[in-house]
């Protein structure tokens, strides 16, 4: 065992956030964490660096142990260099590295320091460190990121710098990795060569994430659910299996206390009538003491939270009839999408494209692309990171004057419906409506596309994205990832659009959004364009995919 975890109390104010965490991890074991977006996956992670000591509880990990993790914010860098940012996560690397550097022009005769420095050479060269630097800035091209070695850390995208992150863990040669959301700006060949070294790697890993992909190559999962930890056995198909079975013992369990909450009341009225009626004082000190007795067991059961119920859709499709009835009544609540589920499709041509090349510059990003995308259709474009993806939606979206986009067309030819609606669901939210809080940004959305919108709806719609009225109230910026995505599903679908444009719709979302997501496009009855390196999504949308730039 390389590390044993217990937090009985985080709390934010008077909220508990978390109260019954508690499981190990072992000597290389890779280790997937999930939950709904805000039951406290990053804190946990806070809590393991020792970043946050207010909680109650022990962190307790196996002497030696060497901790590293993918930073989310990035303060007081300076002008340090990507190359520079991930040496420095390297354990040993800067201090060996500065023996070598200085003991020369100061050890003269001293034997101590002549043997620290020879010990220095023989540890560096152990290590591997005298091919680091070329072996990072090898990865960085791997991972879509050439020539950024000797840039300025500070000036690189929020994206490039998770991917930093990424690759500072894999040459860390720690113990124990702490990965949070490791893939969501990855490429489907970046994320192929994490997912190999994921599989090889020596040390421990817990890895945040919803990435199915991912999730399918660990030996473990732990899910974060009401403020407690469950640990399952296996990777993702496995927990699939294993919730499916613990939430319906999970389910008779809460319909038992249900029904005995009605018992209890009917009791503690029945005991109070037959108290009253009662002229025996033995006998009213027996029913005072029974009704006393089923009101302390009522207010303890009353008490308790319902727990979240979630199995996920091919699991609930196979309950038997009692089970899948206990679901229905007690499955915990999930995004509502409104999406139009038709079925009078025409397939008439939305989109179309002939020998299709463009770029910035004089040369094109890629050449000879054709599309003919139809009412009811789903079509995939695939590529590496900076092939030309988003220049293509950016082109199908401002066909009219790519010329403005500040696209060249080298060749060929779009035709749009002119006709028709179009949603397009992007990575990141507009500046415009950042600093807005939730509510505010809705209303503007909305209006800034001159759609009818009131307070009703405004509410409405929170409610169906799982905003509480206080989210209505927080500014856009102070959102999580998963809340900011869910933002966008409303963005998007704003003006119940007939042609959807998704890039990357499951970053950020957990499994049962991501999975409401999946049903909504299923019967969805427009056409749907989209680039999803998730291999789920992916399988169960499918739909023609058109390939940009090289494979």
């Amino acid at each position: 065992m390389i590390a044993d975890i217990t937090v009985t109390e985080k709390s934010f104010g008077p909220k508990i956030l978390m109260s019954g965490i508690k499981f190990s991890i072992d000597d290389g074991e890779k280790v997937g964490v999930v939950g709904r977006n805000g039951v406290g996956k990053s804190t946990l992670f806070g809590i393991l660096t020792g970043e946050d000591k207010d909680f109650t509880g022990d962190v307790i990990y196996k002497r030696g142990t060497v901790v590293v993790d993918t930073k989310q914010e990035h303060h007081d860098l300076g002008d340090k260099t990507v190359l520079q940012y991930v040496l420095s996560g390297l354990p040993e690397y800067s201090q060996l590295s500065s023996i070598i550097e200085t003991y020369p022009e100061t050890m003269g005769d001293d034997m101590k320091k002549i043997d620290e420095y020879t010990q220095a050479l023989m540890r560096f060269d152990d290590k591997g460190f005298y091919q680091i630097e070329e072996q990072i800035e090898r990865e960085l091209d791997n991972f879509q990121l050439p020539g950024v070695a000797h840039r300025q850390f500070a000036t690189l995208s929020g994206g490039q710098k998770r991917l930093v992150e990424v690759i500072k863990i894999m040459h860390s040669q720690a113990q124990l990795a702490l990965v949070d959301e490791p893939t969501n700006h990855m490429d489907y060949i970046a994320k192929a060569q994490f997912i190999d070294w994921l599989k090889t790697a020596r040390e421990a890993m817990l890895v945040i994430t919803h990435d199915r992909d991912v999730l399918h190559e660990v030996d473990r999962i732990i899910e974060i659910k009401d403020g407690e930890s469950v640990s399952y056995k296996g990777n993702y198909d496995a927990y699939l299996k294993q919730n499916a079975v613990s939430t319906g013992s999970q389910m008779n369990e809460f319909e038992m206390i249900e029904k005995r909450i009605v018992n209890l009341k009917a009791k503690v009225i029945d005991y109070q009538r037959l108290k009253e009626k009662s002229r025996n004082p033995g006998t009213i000190q027996k029913f005072k003491r029974l009704e006393e007795v089923s009101r302390k067991e009522l207010a303890e059961l009353q008490a308790k939270e319902k727990p979240t119920f979630w199995i996920d859709k091919e699991s609930a499709e196979n309950l038997n009839y009692k089970v899948a009835a206990q679901y229905d009544k007690f499955k915990a609540k999930n995004i509502r999408m409104n999406l139009r589920s038709d079925e009078s499709r025409s397939k008439h041509v939305l989109v179309n494209a002939k020998g299709l090349s463009l770029g910035y510059g004089t040369e094109p990003l890629f050449k000879d692309i054709n599309i003919d995308l139809r009412e009811g259709e789903a079509m995939e474009f695939r590529g590496r990171n900076g092939a030309g993806k988003t220049t293509l939606i950016k082109a199908l979206l401002g066909y009219k004057d790519i010329a403005a986009t500040g696209i060249v067309k080298f060749a060929g030819d779009i035709t749009l419906d002119t006709h028709i609606r179009i949603g397009v669901y992007e990575q990141e939210v507009s500046p415009t409506y950042f600093n807005l809080s939730l509510q505010d940004a809705i209303e503007k959305m909305y209006l800034d596309r001159d759609l009818p919108i009131s307070i009703s709806k405004i509410r409405s719609l929170m409610s169906d994205y799982l905003f509480n009225e206080g989210d209505g109230k927080t500014p856009l910026s102070r959102l999580s990832g998963g809340q900011k995505a869910r933002f966008q599903l409303i963005a998007m679908l704003a003006n119940d659009p007939q042609l959807l444009v998704l890039d990357e719709p499951t970053n950020h979302l957990d499994l049962p959004s991501i999975e409401e997501l999946e049903t909504a496009l299923a019967r969805y009855s427009g056409a749907v364009l989209y680039v999803s390196h998730d291999g789920y999504f992916r399988d169960s949308l499918g739909g023609e995919v058109i390939q940009v730039g090289a494979a």
